[in-house]
């Protein structure tokens, strides 16, 4: 598809108006006189055709200025336009930072392992509107709702552990997202809920945070973080200093089913990093949906043959009147 870049150039066209007015003029105003006494001897002579050949230099020119017009009028030529599916959802992550997740059965540690496969996660999502909570003794927006990926992921990358009071306020964490998200004009919203523990502070029961997500239309995808058995879990000794001690591992794993089903979403279980990474991945999956967006392919300057034209023009002009369409001064 031919286009110009700069279409108001065009408008140039109007000075071919005084040019040819001049052109008329100084052709009536140009001629020698002689006087005679009689004209009659003249009578049955034509004009040569060279004399009419004469104006086909000015039609040169014209041209010649003409074709300069366009190649400043920039004439490009684009691809046909292409629409394909794509989709966009509203999305809330909520990440639990209690001292809990600073535990050594993920590599380095659950936190970090979660912060870099979310991270990752938000990247992959170029189409939605996604927001970040975080979670410990309280609960706070990290950041709003945007699409601003590099804002999210820096400040994913920037979190830890003593950002918040601790505790696990799985009820407020929700709750939270839900006051982010419920504004948002996707026809899909959904939460995404990782922690390792158990609610044991807040305001907000989880389940009565859940009832009001369905109520909502917000689905929560529930992420229990914490391998099988054991694990080395971070805790202050007696001298002040940080070591890890080998405890259970204790996930209130029936709470947070119940929140996946009441609200219509899926209840995962994370033992590692590989198993959260395809967590992940899955959700990933599951909340696609659809938009219409438009593609082109690149678009390519064509002015170059107008240019050489208006040099051969100019040439050919330049020859003509120098050589056959010479005339006397």
């Amino acid at each position: 598809m031919m286009q110009l870049a700069h279409p108001g150039v065009l408008w140039l066209f109007l000075i071919y108006l005084p040019l040819i007015g001049w052109y008329v003029w100084k052709r009536r105003t140009s001629y020698p006189s002689l006087g005679i006494s009689t004209t009659s001897p003249f009578r049955n002579l034509r004009r040569p055709l060279r004399q009419y050949m004469l104006h086909g230099l000015f039609v040169l020119r014209l041209l010649a200025i003409g074709c300069l017009i366009i190649v400043l009028a920039r004439p490009q030529t684009r691809d046909a336009w292409r629409t394909s599916k794509t989709e966009g959802t509203d999305m809330v992550i909520a990440l639990d930072i209690s001292s809990s997740m600073l535990a050594r059965d993920f590599k380095p540690d659950r936190l970090e392992a979660a912060k870099k496969l979310a991270a990752k996660f938000i990247n992959g999502r170029e189409n939605d509107n996604m927001g970040l909570v975080v979670f410990a003794g309280e609960a706070f927006t990290g950041v709003p709702m945007t699409t601003d990926r590099a804002a999210l992921t820096n400040y994913v990358n920037a979190l830890n552990r003593e950002m918040l009071e601790d505790g696990t306020a799985i009820g407020d964490g929700l709750a939270t997202s839900i006051n982010r998200i419920k504004e948002g004009k996707a026809k899909s919203k959904s939460i995404i809920l990782l922690t390792d523990g158990s609610n044991n502070t807040g305001i907000v029961a989880p389940l009565t945070a859940a009832e009001i997500a369905k109520k909502m239309g917000i689905k929560v995808y529930t992420i229990g973080i914490g391998t099988n058995g054991t694990a080395p879990y971070p805790q202050i000794n007696m001298f002040g200093r940080m070591e890890y001690v080998p405890m259970p591992v204790v996930i209130d794993e029936g709470t947070l089913k119940e929140i996946a089903q009441i609200t219509g979403g899926k209840y995962f279980r994370a033992t590692g990093n590989k198993v959260l990474a395809d967590v992940f991945e899955e959700i990933d999956k599951l909340e696609k949906t659809e938009l219409d967006v438009r593609h082109f392919s690149h678009t390519e300057d064509c002015y170059l043959p107008w240019a050489l034209l208006a040099l051969g023009l100019f040439v050919l002009e330049l020859v003509l009147r120098q050589t056959y369409l010479r005339t006397i001064p």
